[in-house]
């Protein structure tokens, strides 16, 4: 065979085999059909880190990190002996941490030092901050609210945890993203809540849906979705009621109105956010506990953070939960609802123990 006739013949080869590659990987696409693709609402989305963030966390963690860190260093100076472990729970237990993530945590701590023969005051304390940031690891997750449109977020939580605030100021979040955004008034059983609720649409310029005081909270929270898939909106808010102490009630009502919401057809509600206040401790646990037995979270928001110096329940809920935190309330203003960040707390919770 002549040369260029072999070239001609590898050319034509080289074009067979990439014409079956083609061809194979549109096979492989189609293998799967669309209508059996679940959309997925907890995808992550890239945080972007700024001195502003660090700063936001670092200052609202001065309470816990006083009460957490303060001498941690010195704590371990003579290793890790029974008198030091001793301190080392009552530590965590004063944080909120709990009993039984305390035990975890003091098991684990032993373990992996004496596995590691790691003795040192400073290589203790890394070695503690590694633990805790592991704990955190499944809460360090956020949603696309993306994903869907309308996407809609239910919020749940007992009066006072400051659900009512946590929606105005996620209103103000997913707006300075470029998001239209529609509010919905389903705290029928509070007068006080609905016009809050009213306060926080015209602060953010975004529309409210209401109904009287005692209206089925159902009915306004499907009437907001309608309205929203009419008008195009982005993202619904729904206030729920949380009056726990008539957990019947409660029940009956979160339940009717996750039935109603899937006549929508659109996979409502999309992300049922628990809203929790950090100042509680561990009564955060069984608020939690008693919730999930009526509609599951996707995912938790932890308010007040900045003013408390409980805020070790965050290890408690990670450990029996593993609940994505989506946002922290650091703050009174209204951008300091923060995406939460396991390295930004932890380093703002042992700033201080090192050098």
């Amino acid at each position: 065979m002549m040369i260029p006739d072999l070239l001609l013949f590898l050319g034509l080869l080289a074009l067979a085999g990439f014409g079956y590659l083609v061809l194979r990987r549109k096979k492989g696409r189609e293998q799967i059909p669309a209508e059996q693709v679940e959309a997925n609402f907890s995808v992550p989305v890239q945080k972007t880190r700024t001195e502003a963030d660090s700063a936001s966390f670092f200052n609202a963690l001065s309470k816990l990190r006083s009460q957490f860190s303060k001498n941690l260093k010195d704590l371990f100076s003579g290793g890790l002996d029974d008198v030091v472990k001793e301190d080392l729970e009552s530590l965590l237990l004063s944080s909120d941490v709990g009993v039984d993530t305390t035990d975890w945590i003091l098991e684990t701590l032993t373990s992996r030092a004496s596995a590691q023969k790691v003795t040192d005051s400073q290589d203790l304390v890394l070695l503690l901050k590694n633990i805790l940031t592991e704990i955190l690891e499944p809460l360090d997750e956020s949603v696309d609210a993306g994903s869907v449109k309308p996407f809609v977020v239910l919020m749940i939580g007992v009066n006072g945890a400051g659900k009512t605030t946590t929606i105005g100021k996620l209103a103000y979040k997913f707006k300075q993203e470029g998001k239209t955004v529609l509010l919905a008034a389903g705290d029928t059983f509070r007068a006080a809540a609905v016009e809050q609720l009213k306060t926080w649409g015209e602060r953010n310029s975004v529309p409210v849906i209401s109904q009287g005081t005692g209206a089925d909270s159902a009915s306004v929270i499907y009437d907001a979705c309608e309205s929203a898939v009419a008008r195009g909106i982005d993202v619904v808010l729904a206030d729920t009621a949380g009056r726990l102490q008539n957990k019947t009630n409660l029940m009956g009502e979160l339940e009717k109105i996750g039935r109603v919401l899937g006549k929508l057809g659109v996979g409502a509600p999309h992300e049922v956010l628990l809203v929790l206040d950090a100042g509680t401790g561990q009564n955060a646990i069984s608020q939690t506990r008693e919730f999930a037995k009526v509609i599951k979270p996707t995912g938790l928001v932890l308010t007040k953070l900045d003013g408390t110096a409980k805020g070790g329940v965050i290890f408690a809920l990670a450990r029996e939960f593993r609940l994505p935190i989506r946002y922290v309330g650091l703050g009174e203003k209204i951008e300091d609802l923060r995406l939460f960040d396991r390295q930004l707390f932890i380093e703002a919770l042992f700033s201080g123990t090192s050098g």
